[in-house]
């Protein structure tokens, strides 16, 4: 029985990163159920990168038809990977998300050009099977990851934050979607978590179908600038599937 129920139109598959949850994608469903797209919010497990890109892998085998995969943040990592060898899988949305290469960490990318501003707001918490979660600081939280976001939106954002296992970031990739399925990208140029400097080059290596760059974006630019996530998961559903 698939999760859905059946639609002439590609059932949206939405993956958030980490310190948000799938709640975050609330304004972006909204309106793909207005627009008769079938959507799931996947609660990402931020266990790492083969965990979570296993799990999505194993959801998608309960998606009848045609799927969307859109991923912020981390979450553009898990659906490159739990992308692959799934004839299901149309296109790729990356929303101020990483596209990491076979091999490639997110570490790797968040580091590879100057800008990053996200190692001085974490704070760690032990976990009993060993290992640390990383959440980020409730007072740095607003600047750091949602500044084009209302403070009373960004202070429950902050609250409701999912951590994730401090060793995701330093996981190796396995194959890459986008090297077989058609990818867009949006992104925000005040991004302080991925620069935006790495999105391009994601977006330019991935061969990105159309590139969104938005001005003042922040890593959340995807919140309050839901319309044009919506536009651009349309454009995509498009272009790959005929709807």
């Amino acid at each position: 029985m698939s999760i859905t129920e059946p639609s002439s139109k590609p059932t949206v598959v939405l993956v958030h990163g980490a310190f948000a949850e799938s709640s975050s994608w609330s304004g972006v469903i909204s309106l793909l159920l207005a627009d008769g797209f079938p959507a799931i919010a996947v609660a990402n497990p931020l266990r790492g990168v083969k965990y979570d890109s296993d799990y999505l892998r194993a959801l998608l085998t309960d998606v009848t038809g045609d799927v969307v995969l859109v991923g912020h943040s981390y979450g553009g990592t898990v659906i490159s990977g739990g992308g692959t060898d799934n004839p299901n899988v149309k296109a790729l949305v990356y929303i101020g998300a990483f596209a990491p290469e076979e091999g490639e960490t997110p570490g790797d990318l968040a580091g590879k050009l100057p800008g990053s501003t996200l190692a001085g707001t974490l704070t760690s918490v032990a976990v009993p099977d060993g290992g640390n979660d990383l959440y980020i600081q409730q007072s740095k939280y607003h600047a750091q990851f949602a500044a084009d976001s209302p403070v009373e939106v960004a202070e429950v954002m902050a609250v409701t934050q999912r951590p994730i296992l401090e060793a995701a970031f330093t996981e190796a990739s396995g194959k890459a979607a986008w090297k077989s399925v058609p990818s867009w990208f949006l992104f925000g140029a005040e991004d302080r978590n991925i620069p935006a400097a790495v999105h391009r080059f994601m977006a330019e290596r991935a061969g990105s179908r159309k590139t969104v760059e938005l001005v003042g974006g922040s890593h959340t630019v995807g919140i309050p600038e839901a319309a044009q996530v919506v536009d651009l998961i349309r454009e995509a559903a498009s272009a790959t599937t005929g709807q």
